[in-house]
């Protein structure tokens, strides 16, 4: 068996977290493969944007920051949002020297010796003092159980599988979700569809006007509340409701955008609702969500009994080796890019033996 190879800091995922933390290691003077590694288990940069589906054009892209000492410039809106994105992380990560190392997928990270974390992969183990997490969600798409779902005899998806709205020309869909990605996926379908049935759980709540610093630090802070709870963590978008914009107001008018309360069971040909309503369907797309994948780091018992694992900033309070990146309130491309500097700053004063701060 080979031994662990040790480093200061390993960072897990290269979307824009963990490009972001790489960047500061960089700025903070830790050198690539001798004090930190990188290890992304994708096939190539773009993080969770390379698997987009090709009719999210950058130019329908909410609220994509430019990561850190590189600004994203002249992007052609018209463009898959999964191209522009991919070649601008490859780009960041040339541009930068921090060799990640792709596709390595972490199985799981463990305590080992000497304060030490194991970070064990099929291509080694890596032995690091501390450890930035930036897994994000995309590997855990959210699919709910509802009644009769597996005597449907039409066809489920989940957002995570979608690839555009042709090839539901002259079906009927419902899609489940009130997030940004369900209203994109139901005014992308309605020109193909033969019919769209909107359902969520609550109403929707659409947002009027400019949505301010004031108003973005408002949100981030009841999502950081629950993760220093010890609660799973909702997403900024659910608290910051959906931006009414043109598209948006077209889908209002016009009956795209009507929206029904969530079904009770799933039926062999659509859905039905407990008062006998009832839709006839050819498709179910669970535009659900993702939750955090966090598996691999099961060993380490960080998860609190809320279900979720309690923060401090971006440091663990069961671990404070441990950093979680895109979770909770840093789960924005803005905020990722803050919580990099944040850990990095965190994670210096530990290997220096400096009291980090509450």
């Amino acid at each position: 068996m080979n031994a662990a190879r040790e480093v200061e800091v390993v960072v897990i995922g290269a979307g824009q977290a963990g490009l972001s933390a790489a960047y500061h290691l960089r700025r903070a003077g830790f050198e690539p493969d001798r004090d930190f590694v990188v290890l992304d288990h994708s096939p190539g940069p773009g993080g969770a944007w390379q698997f987009r589906w090709p009719s999210l054009t950058f130019g329908k892209v909410h609220g994509m920051h430019a990561l850190p000492g590189m600004e994203l410039t002249d992007a052609d809106p018209a463009r898959p949002s999964s191209e522009v994105v991919r070649e601008y992380f490859d780009r960041y990560e040339r541009a930068f020297g921090l060799r990640v190392r792709r596709p390595v997928d972490v199985r799981a990270v463990r305590e080992g010796t000497a304060g030490r974390l194991l970070v064990e992969t099929p291509d080694g183990t890596w032995a690091a003092r501390a450890l930035i997490n930036a897994t994000g969600t995309w590997d855990r798409p959210f699919w709910p159980r509802y009644p009769g779902q597996e005597t449907f005899r039409g066809r489920q998806l989940h957002t995570a599988q979608y690839s555009g709205p042709e090839e539901f020309a002259g079906r009927r869909v419902v899609v489940v979700g009130g997030g940004a990605s369900g209203t994109q996926h139901l005014l992308e379908l309605a020109p193909y569809a033969a019919a769209t049935t909107w359902v969520t759980r609550r109403p929707p709540v659409f947002r009027e006007g400019p949505f301010d610093q004031d108003a973005g630090r408002a949100a981030v802070a009841l999502v950081e509340e629950r993760v220093r709870q010890g609660l799973p963590p909702r997403s900024v978008v659910s608290v910051t409701g959906l931006p009414l914009n043109d598209a948006i107001r077209r889908g209002l008018a016009e009956g795209v955008l009507d929206r029904r309360p969530m079904f009770d069971r799933v039926v062999p040909d659509g859905v039905e609702w407990r008062d006998g309503r009832k839709v006839v369907a050819d498709v179910i797309l669970w535009a659900t969500g993702f939750r955090a994948a966090l598996d691999h780091l099961a060993p380490l018992g960080l998860r609190e009994p809320g279900g979720g694992i309690r923060l401090e900033g971006t440091r663990a309070v069961a671990d404070p080796r441990v950093h979680l990146l895109g979770y909770g309130p840093s789960a924005s491309t803005i905020g990722a890019n803050r919580a990099g500097r944040a850990a990095v700053r965190d994670i210096r004063r530990l290997l220096a033996g400096e009291p980090v701060a509450a």
